[in-house]
């Protein structure tokens, strides 16, 4: 079976939890009367492979006998299921009777823990359920264990069902039992200590003895109970045929319990004051995501719900094997209290710690490289075995990644105190948050203080009522969902109308990729202007992205509001959009042309997309006059230079004024600077240094990518691709340092010599990492696929899924790079002298 770890399984500490068994859920935070499949009815039929019939009537002859046969197999699935909830529920009402005695017994002592009356009121018709689903599990346990398609237990639940008078007299005394337990609580420390912790038995064959459970909690499991018997009675119905025994007195059942229901839900008070605001209005939940919260230091993730006037941040419980999943609220703000700091005001917030650039490019290799085996495992019709091992590797390097790639930080803070903070990927999706709560704040709202019965259910709301399921990590997905674009998709970001004002306006550009949204571009600003034209292009890298997403942006110049936190964006989002990256619209030589429309504003943009496979291809210059895709031997005797004057000067320019540059090599210049650099140094155009001088760092950078990308054959060559893969996994120091050192030697001059260039400024440039926050392991996966990737001819072997974007191919060229970029100083004479030692076969 595929499978597919979703957040009900994964707790947010990233600890792994056990599998929620269908039979168990036992809990349903609100009553609801509308006939849903139960449970454990869905999962099993699909288990065993049963289609589930709808009407296992229908039909005459063998057909209608094998879907009665069927019908009547359901109804065993249904009431086994209802069986071992059925053991859960009577052991919590033990649970429950367990401290009546001992309690009733200090009442009529010296000194009381409770009065009789109040034990009266907080155990009130408790030992009544009790005995009623004692006796009705006793009948009908063994019917099921011995089972027989004759068996008829429809008495048995029209008995259940006669009795509910007893609930009725529960529910009427239900919010004055609670009122009663929370006063004695906070007025006898000996009852808070024993109602906080009830010791309730686990079923049977469960390796769990027992669960601390509140009193609360399972004062609450009865009202839930008459939800779960009218479900059940509802599926059994379902898979009963008409003409069977069981089918009248079971409809008979069901219509008792609906009543009885429609008649209790309007009189449940606690309930319905959680779910309603001060002021009588519904509270309803407007939106819910994870998102990762920095608590106590650490990294945790979060599973936050906004509601109509409070904020409130929650995490999956761990719960035993047969429980519902629940939420656990860690905190909530009422909208009414809640305030964004400004930047001087969370200046002496505590300092996020980021995760080194590299640490996550290493993560996300890895996954990919687990990805590939994922893809051979499924075609070699591998054993699934090995694929949920594989699987479950990847969400936990996956859940990695969530945790510990967002660095820009949300800050909220509760007028009475307290602040929290929680780190974003993306800019976007800050301000949607932002937006929504402000949106809500419009409103005239009071503040409040929930009391731990409103809490309880309003957290329990949360599970039933929330959108967000999973966690957003790619091994959620399901194999006939799109894998989404991997390649490079090219975006001219043209102009903007619409603002009112004039202002210092900008542009950028995120992509989702491993399942979360990234900054990956931004224009330049556009000076006090109320109609910024950029005309700027980018190529960004896709990495199974399906959307694309442009923030307009005021920039601010204010000098007190620039915050000492690197990651705080103190500009202005003057607007938002995103469209989806379909593949076939997208997939076309063309250019597309677009708008986004964003609160008024239009943003005039163009893409086109080239996949992986394209893009990787090294295709040799038709003209041999220029430098871009001629061989570096050709150009060298041309120039009569030992390294490419293109090589030179970009590197000269680099260490002259972008040494310093953050990002600098992997932030993606302007693609229309880069090939006007390419044509004046494809012209050997006299202007070059003059423009050289003037253009944008990171243009110079990527020309200097470039040039190496489109040589016809890889810097350290095609020929000896194969050695240096055999070379890298050498495990052995000394053999790999011989290995390694002679495969240099091995080089024609002119690539040597450029090679050893290029080494030594790309350590000066990782010397600097404190401010350019490129350090060597960042610059080997930049540059190591561009020196070492086999060209067209060579690669028909390398090149196989696009997605396998960081196959085991890639890896080893970053992991060849690092290691020279690692290695002490190499020098070109050195090497030429050791070369006795070694033979020149490769």
């Amino acid at each position: 079976a595929d499978f597919n770890y979703g957040a009900d399984e994964y707790d947010a500490e990233g600890n792994e939890e056990p599998k929620a068994l269908p039979e168990g859920s036992e809990t349903m935070p609100y009553i609801d009367e509308s006939p849903t499949m139960s449970p454990q009815l869905s999962a099993r039929g699909q288990e065993s492979g049963d289609g589930v019939s709808p009407t296992p009537t229908d039909g005459l002859g063998t057909g209608g006998e094998r879907d009665a046969g069927k019908g009547l197999e359901m109804r065993k699935l249904v009431l086994s299921g209802f069986l071992a909830s059925e053991e859960i529920y009577i052991n919590q009402l033990e649970a429950l009777l367990l401290p009546m005695k001992p309690l009733k017994a200090t009442a009529t002592t010296s000194q009381p823990v409770l009065t009789l009356q109040q034990i009266e009121t907080i155990f009130y018709k408790i030992q009544d359920i009790y005995e009623i689903h004692k006796e009705f599990y006793d009948s009908l346990c063994p019917k099921v264990q011995q089972w027989d398609s004759n068996v008829t237990m429809g008495h048995l639940f029209q008995k259940l069902a006669s009795q509910l008078g007893v609930y009725k007299a529960f529910v009427d005394n239900y919010k004055i039992a609670l009122e009663t337990a929370e006063k004695c609580s906070q007025s006898n420390y000996q009852f808070q200590k024993i109602s906080e912790e009830l010791k309730v038995k686990g079923p049977k064959d469960s390796k769990e003895s027992h669960t601390s459970v509140t009193m609360e909690a399972l004062l609450y499991k009865p009202i839930d109970r008459v939800t779960r018997s009218t479900l059940v009675l509802h599926d059994l119905l379902k898979h009963t045929p008409a003409d069977h025994p069981d089918y009248p007195l079971l409809q008979d059942a069901l219509r008792i319990s609906q009543n009885f229901l429609s008649s209790i839900n309007e009189d449940i008070d606690p309930r319905r004051t959680a779910v309603t605001t001060p002021k009588g209005e519904t509270r309803q939940l407007v939106k819910d995501g994870f998102l990762v919260e920095l608590s106590e230091g650490s990294r945790k993730l979060r599973h936050v719900f906004l509601f109509t006037d409070v904020l409130l941040c929650a995490k999956l419980k761990k719960t035993a094997v047969g429980k519902h999943q629940q939420y656990d609220c860690k905190w909530y703000v009422p909208l009414a209290d809640l305030v964004f700091p400004s930047p001087e005001e969370s200046e002496h917030c505590s300092q996020v710690h980021v995760i080194p650039d590299h640490e996550l490019e290493d993560m996300k290799m890895k996954i990919s490289a687990i990805k590939s085996e994922v893809q051979k495992e499924k075609a070699n019709k591998g054993q699934s075995r090995a694929i949920e091992r594989l699987k479950k590797k990847m969400f936990e390097n996956e859940f990695w990644l969530l945790l510990n790639s967002p660095a820009i930080p949300f800050r909220i803070h509760n007028r009475n105190g307290k602040s929290y903070l929680f780190l974003l990927s993306s800019d976007y999706e800050r301000s949607e948050w932002r937006e929504a709560i402000q949106k809500l704040q419009k409103k005239d709202l009071q503040a409040f203080v929930l009391s731990s019965v409103e809490l309880q259910v309003l957290t329990g709301s949360c599970f039933k009522l929330r959108t967000v399921h999973n966690i957003p990590v790619t091994s959620n997905k399901d194999d006939d969902e799109s894998p989404g674009l991997y390649g490079f998709l090219h975006v001219i970001v043209h102009s903007a109308k619409g603002f009112k004002q004039s202002a210092n306006l900008y542009c950028t550009l995120e992509v989702d990729s491993f399942g979360y949204f990234v900054s990956k571009a931004k224009t330049r600003v556009f000076r006090d202007t109320t109609e910024p034209q950029w005309n700027e292009e980018f190529e960004i890298e896709l990495e199974g992205s399906q959307s694309l997403r442009i923030l307009c942006y005021e920039k601010c110049y204010d000098k007190t509001k620039l915050n000492k936190d690197n990651n705080e964006i103190v500009d202005k989002i003057m607007g938002k959009g995103q469209i989806q990256l379909d593949p076939q619209a997208v997939q076309t030589k063309n250019w597309h042309m677009d708008v986004i429309e964003m609160n008024g504003i239009k943003v005039e943009f163009s893409m086109k997309f080239t996949s992986r496979d394209m893009s990787l291809k090294r295709t040799p210059s038709k003209k041999q006059t220029g430098v871009f895709g001629v061989k570096i031997s050709v150009v060298t005797k041309r120039e009569r230079s030992k390294v490419p004057y293109i090589v030179r000067q970009c590197i000269e320019e680099v260490e002259k004024r972008g040494i310093e540059e953050v990002g600098i090599y992997r932030i993606s210049g302007v693609a229309t600077d880069i090939q006007a650099l390419k044509a004046v140094f494809d012209a050997n155009n006299k202007d070059i240094l003059v423009m050289l001088s003037d253009m944008d760092i990171n243009a110079i950078a990527g020309t200097l990518k470039l040039y190496f990308r489109e040589l016809p054959e890889p810097l350290l060559t095609d020929r000896l691709y194969p050695a240096f893969m055999e070379g890298i996994a050498l495990s052995d120091p000394a053999a790999k340092e011989n290995c390694m050192m002679h495969l240099l030697r091995s080089l024609p001059d002119p690539n040597l010599i450029t090679f050893l260039f290029l080494l030594e400024h790309l350590k000066r440039v990782a010397e600097k990492e404190p401010i350019n926050k490129m350090s060597l392991h960042n610059l080997a996966t930049v540059f190591g696929p561009t020196l070492l990737r086999p060209s067209e001819g060579e690669s028909k072997g390398h090149l196989t899924l696009a997605s396998d974007i960081w196959s085991h191919d890639v890896m080893a060229q970053v992991q060849v790079l690092l290691y020279y970029l690692q290695h002490p100083p190499i020098s070109f004479t050195e090497l030429k002298r050791n070369t006795l030692y070694f033979s020149t076969d490769v």
